[in-house]
Parts: structure tokens; C-alpha cells; sequence
């Protein structure tokens, strides 16, 4: 792997103009030092956008104006040329070369920020018109012209992505159900029941859960080539009129790799996010370091803050992997969770569960120290509890009151205990619209260690 190298940066070429990109530019056009010029390439009409406004979009809560990060006259404002509703169709690393579907550019240094792709499952018809993925706004203009009355649609995968579009449609009066491959809902971020109370909220609304639902294959209506139906492996025929797929996302790493870059499961990139030609970056989704690939938006960020290091001529920054706690909002209800969901043998498991609120709190501890949580509903105290995993605080003389929170820990233990963390729990909950009372009062609650 080639590391980043010292080319003076007269023209900057990225390629795509999503979330990554978008932040990438910002932090560049701020930049004393920044690339002399800076072209920006997107195969959307649009200009960047907020993709994790699109299901409150697709929900008709929001406008599509709110999901602009900036407009076109920005661009032009901080000396940025965009092209737009343009498909870059290979690379000549040879010459620097970008050959596009209506012009050729030469670079200096070049981004790749392509992103990804919904990945569909690998049965019988998944080619049939009809079977959508919910990543951007023209999936979101196609899926909000269903008509109800046509009959369900199907959602096939359990995880954020899958739960919001199945709400986005349920709100506009369609019939939808959920296939999940797992035995429960959001499996990569909650433990069972956390998972249990978030079905049991989402049934009460009118969405239709099937939890290990393996698809077999898409059957087509035999007219126009569209889907009429998905069967599950067991046998069950579920007719739909529409089948959107959000079973994970499969990194749009094919640019780099017909232009010869190191690639595996994406773009092989370096701590410096430098593929395997030095004059050549990938970023975010269509990345990968070690063996890592990504989807959530923390470790993008911090791949952006490298990024720009380099390309602003300053090539201090590294990258790296850490611990990261994913915060979530499912249809309006709050998760919160980092470390393992599932408790070994040698984990000491706390529980709190608030039959009148629903709130449900789950701790995992090793040797007196905290490596994993769920929080389900009031999530204040998610960002202490990560606090504490993090510097790996001895929480042994205070554990009976870790989960009410960092006046009752503090009162039973170490008063540093919960003082440390305490700034960070602050700053969070001063950013929601939760209560920041500094511990819950359940009606009927819980509590119990194993």
C-alpha cells in the first residue's frame, strides 16, 4: 500500500457528491491551504443531501428543501466546480484522467466517495422491476406514488434502514410486513429484549413482523416483469405489489477496481485513506481499512478529518479504528448501545426495566468494568456509561447504582466516578429533547443482576 505522497495539488477531482464528499468539500474549502482547484462529480440531479432525512421524507413529515445540505450557488461561492446528473465511466490513472459521459478531466489527486448500493438477495427474480432500494431521493419519489390500494408491500431486512422505510410507507396507509433473517429486530445494536419491546411497539402500529424470514425467491406477475410475490424458504407465498430491500449495502467499488486499485471487499486504503496509487483517496462507503467496511457515519466523519489533513498539504492525521456507540431513533423511539449485544459466560449482566415508561436499560461487565450497553427509550445516560467503558473505570463499589444513573453510582462508590463522565452526559442531553433530570423514577420497574 502506497502512502500518501507530498504532489503539490493544483486540480482535486472527487467523485460523488454524497454525505462523505459533502463534508469533505467543507472542510477543504475552509482550508488556507487547499487544493488551487477543487471539481466535484455527482450522478444525482441534485446537490448533496441529508440521506438519514429520507425516511421522515418518504413519512411526509418533512419537505424535500430541508434535506439540502447547500446549494448550487455555494459551490460556485467557495470557487467549487459541480457537475451534476453525471456518470464517470472509467479512469486512466496513466494520463490522470477522469472520463466522464460528457467531458474529460486531468487531476492531480482524486477522491473516490462513490458510496454504495443496496445488496440484494442472491435468489431466483431479484432483477424483477418492482424491487427498490430506499437510499435516495428518486427512491423516495417512486415509493411515496404507491397506491395503498394495490396491495402490501414487503420490507425485507430488520435492521434501521428496513424499520424506517416500513414505517415511511405505513404512515402514507400501506400494508406493510417486515422480513428479518435474524430471531429478532435492529440484531447488530440490541440484545433480545430490548429487540422484543421495539417489535412489540412497531406491531401496535399495524407493521407485520416476520422474524427468520429467508427469502427463496421473487415471482413476477408472468406480464410485465414485475414482482407479485416473495416465498420464504418454509414455503409461504406472500403476494406484494412493491418489495423494498434493505438488507445491508454493498460498497460501489467497481471504478477502482477496472482502473487496477487494490480492492477486496471495497477500495483498499491505507491510514491515510490512500489506495494503492498514491495520487488516488477512496472515503466513507466504498472504503476499506483492514478489514473493515463501513455504513454508519461516526467513522466516516473521522475519515473525512484525515482526509482533509492530507489534502490541505498538512499529512499529520492518521486513521484508525475506535470504540463506537450507535445512537438511533426508530420511528421515534431512542436506542442506545456500544460493545457486544449478546453476554458471554463471563459477563455480569445488570437490567433495568420500567413496566410504565418502557424503558429498558442492560449493562455488561467484566472484572468490575463496563463493556457493552443497551439502552431502549430514555437513553440519558447512554454517553456516561460509554464514558466509563472507554477510560475502563473500576466501577465494582458503585455497580448497584449504575443503573439509576451518576448521583446514585457516585453516592454508593467513588464520587470520580461519576464525575468524570459527567461533562460528557451533560453535553449530550443538552442536545435533546429528553428531561435532563439526573436520574429516572420508574412507576413500575425491574431491577435485577445475573
Amino acid at each position: 500500500m502506497s502512502s500518501a505522497s507530498p504532489f503539490a495539488i493544483d486540480h482535486l477531482v472527487i467523485v460523488g457528491n454524497g454525505m462523505a464528499s459533502h463534508r469533505l468539500i467543507q472542510a477543504l474549502a475552509e482550508a488556507p491551504t487547499r487544493p488551487a482547484h477543487i471539481t466535484v462529480i455527482g450522478a444525482e440531479a441534485q446537490p448533496a443531501y441529508n440521506r438519514i432525512l429520507l425516511s421522515p421524507l418518504l413519512a411526509g413529515e418533512i419537505d424535500p428543501v430541508g434535506l439540502a445540505l447547500q446549494n448550487e450557488a455555494w459551490y460556485a461561492d467557495h470557487g467549487i466546480t459541480l457537475y451534476l446528473d453525471e456518470q464517470v465511466q472509467r479512469l486512466d490513472r496513466k494520463q490522470r484522467h477522469v472520463i466522464t459521459t460528457k467531458r474529460t478531466l486531468t487531476y492531480d489527486r482524486l477522491v473516490l466517495a462513490t458510496g454504495s448500493r443496496p445488496a440484494l438477495p442472491p435468489v431466483p427474480g431479484s432483477t424483477l422491476s418492482g424491487i427498490e432500494g430506499f437510499r435516495t431521493l428518486e427512491d423516495v419519489s417512486r415509493l411515496a406514488a404507491i397506491d395503498p390500494a394495490k396491495g402490501p408491500c414487503i420490507v425485507i431486512g430488520g435492521g434501521l434502514l428496513g424499520l424506517e422505510a416500513a414505517e415511511g410507507l405505513r404512515k402514507r396507509g400501506v400494508e406493510v410486513s417486515v422480513l428479518q433473517r435474524g430471531a429478532h429486530l435492529l440484531n447488530r445494536q440490541l440484545d433480545a429484549t430490548a429487540a422484543e419491546l421495539l417489535a412489540d411497539e412497531l406491531n401496535s402500529r399495524g407493521l407485520k413482523l416476520r422474524m427468520n424470514a429467508r427469502v427463496s425467491r421473487f415471482e413476477s406477475d408472468n406480464e410485465e416483469g414485475r414482482v407479485a410475490a416473495v416465498v420464504l424458504e418454509d414455503g409461504q407465498r406472500l403476494p406484494c405489489q412493491r418489495v423494498i430491500v434493505a438488507m445491508g449495502i454493498t460498497p460501489n467499488a467497481e471504478l477502482g477496481q477496472a482502473a487496477g486499485l487494490a480492492t477486496e471487499r471495497a477500495i483498499v486504503v491505507d491510514d491515510t485513506l490512500t489506495t494503492s496509487d498514491p495520487r488516488i483517496h477512496a472515503l466513507g462507503e466504498c472504503c476499506q481499512f483492514d478489514t473493515h467496511t463501513y455504513g454508519l457515519v461516526e467513522p466516516i466523519w473521522r475519515q473525512v478529518e484525515v482526509l482533509a489533513d492530507h489534502l490541505a498539504g498538512r499529512g499529520e492525521a492518521r486513521y484508525h479504528e475506535a470504540p463506537t456507540a450507535t445512537r438511533l431513533k426508530v420511528s421515534g423511539i431512542t436506542l442506545y448501545a456500544f460493545g457486544p449485544t449478546e453476554a458471554s459466560e463471563e459477563h455480569e449482566i445488570l437490567r433495568y426495566v420500567d413496566g410504565g415508561t418502557g424503558d429498558y436499560r442492560r449493562l455488561l461487565l467484566r472484572n468490575g468494568r463496563i463493556e457493552g450497553a443497551v439502552l431502549y427509550g430514555d437513553t440519558r445516560m447512554g454517553p456516561w456509561y460509554f464514558k466509563l467503558a472507554l477510560e475502563h473505570s473500576d466501577i465494582s463499589d458503585c455497580r448497584r447504582g449504575l443503573l439509576f444513573g451518576e448521583a446514585d453510582a457516585s453516592a454508593l462508590g467513588d464520587a470520580s466516578v461519576g464525575s468524570s463522565a459527567l461533562s460528557a452526559s451533560n453535553s449530550s442531553t443538552s442536545n435533546s429533547s429528553a428531561s435532563t433530570s439526573s436520574s429516572p423514577t420508574p412507576s413500575t420497574s425491574i431491577v435485577e443482576a445475573a
